[in-house]
């Protein structure tokens, strides 16, 4: 089945601002880019600190919207990778 933009938009916002949706009850063939649309999307700035770059994901996993392997998925998409802002 093909992946179409409109669902994948859909289900990022039912799962990672609304709650209304789960990644495990959508078709599997959306799981990963709806995970690369919210890394994309779902942040306060593109090279921001680590706290704002991921301020909705953590909303989302804070109220149980996803889990925190599903948030670490997610993260793993930033570019640049959020291993890169931190500093030792």
């Amino acid at each position: 089945m093909a992946v179409l933009g409109f669902r994948t938009t859909n289900y990022a916002v039912c799962i990672y601002v609304h709650g209304t949706q789960r990644i495990a009850n959508i078709a599997s063939e959306y799981h990963e880019p709806v995970k690369q649309y919210a890394a994309e999307k779902y942040t306060i700035e593109h090279y921001a600190t680590e706290h704002n770059r991921t301020k909705q994901l953590d909303i989302a996993l804070a109220n149980g919207y996803i889990t925190v392997a599903e948030y670490e998925e997610t993260i793993a998409y930033m570019d640049p990778p959020l291993e890169m802002l931190i500093e030792d």
